[in-house]
């Protein structure tokens, strides 16, 4: 067998139903959380692979990426005519760890605020540091990834090109590496709630705080002008990450609601968020052409 046997270059059977990356040329995350993910990905491949990563996800070769109870489950279209399974995978935090993290949280009220209006805070990673744990991979040993390719290298391009392709998954839903974690943006949520009981007006007060308020006499000569310009700015149209975070941020009612009041409250959001998303994606279509 010759010595290059193994190191043969291969060419991807190209496909059309491939997920094609967004990003043609450069980075390829937009947000900050989504680009950490990245990086960590960069620190564990070597350059060749990583490249070769990056062609099979702007050229579609990733034909699905799904997320599992376990992690995360794609398929790439490589050489061979049946695509290649991979399976990446991060270490939950234990219960104890998460306690540690959502105390950390709870010190601050603008987590509670920025969170439960489905952002991910700037300064996130402060609090998971003070519980000695990090939320993106820091480690080798944080990440467990496996691909039924023939190369002998783990991570391999095929695994690069999903990891790729999840990070713009990340820029539209920052959460995702909350579950990965263990998780979900609505337990986080819950288990603050408890902590900060009580401490509404506070949350309130600091969430008013992310951005300033102009008085509008001060505005009226230029009301209408645009601010900041436009070029890259991305809006995801999808329902909100917990249902109805307005009554939920206000907690029990003080009085007792008549029956079937939440219901008929739940009813009126879901009808009112269908619309929404009708009327969203009609102007979102309407700019298309």
């Amino acid at each position: 067998m010759p010595y290059d046997y193994w190191f043969k270059p291969t060419k991807a059977i190209k496909t059309k139903d491939g997920i094609k990356a967004q990003s043609k040329r450069g980075a390829f995350a937009k947000s900050w959380w989504a680009q950490r993910w990245i990086a960590a990905l960069e620190r564990l491949v070597d350059s060749g692979r990583l490249t070769r990563g990056r062609s099979y996800a702007r050229n579609g070769q990733v034909l699905s990426i799904d997320e599992t109870e376990d992690g995360i489950a794609a398929r790439v279209q490589g050489s061979q005519r049946t695509p290649y399974k991979i399976s990446i995978k991060i270490n939950h935090l234990t219960d104890a760890e998460w306690d540690k993290v959502i105390d950390a949280l709870a010190e601050q009220a603008i987590f509670s605020a920025q969170l439960l209006a489905g952002e991910m805070p700037q300064d996130i990673e402060q609090a998971f540091e003070k519980a000695k744990v990090s939320l993106f991979p820091s480690t080798r040993n944080d990440l467990t990834t496996d691909c039924s390719c023939p190369d002998y290298s783990n991570p391999c391009k095929h695994i690069a090109a999903a990891h790729y392709i999840l990070g713009e998954r990340f820029d539209e839903d920052p959460f995702l590496i909350f579950r990965l974690r263990g998780r979900t943006q609505e337990q986080v949520m819950q288990e603050l709630r408890k902590r900060r009981a009580g401490e509404d007006e506070i949350i309130e007060e600091e969430a008013e705080e992310i951005e300033a308020v102009i008085p509008l006499e001060e505005q009226v000569a230029n009301f209408w002008d645009v601010r900041a310009p436009l070029e890259g700015f991305a809006v995801s149209i999808r329902p909100p990450a917990i249902e109805m975070p307005l009554l939920k941020r206000l907690s029990e009612a003080n009085f007792v609601p008549e029956p079937g009041l939440e219901s008929l409250l739940q009813r009126a959001y879901h009808s009112i968020e269908k619309q929404a998303l009708k009327t969203a994606f009609q102007e979102n279509a309407k700019g298309k052409n």
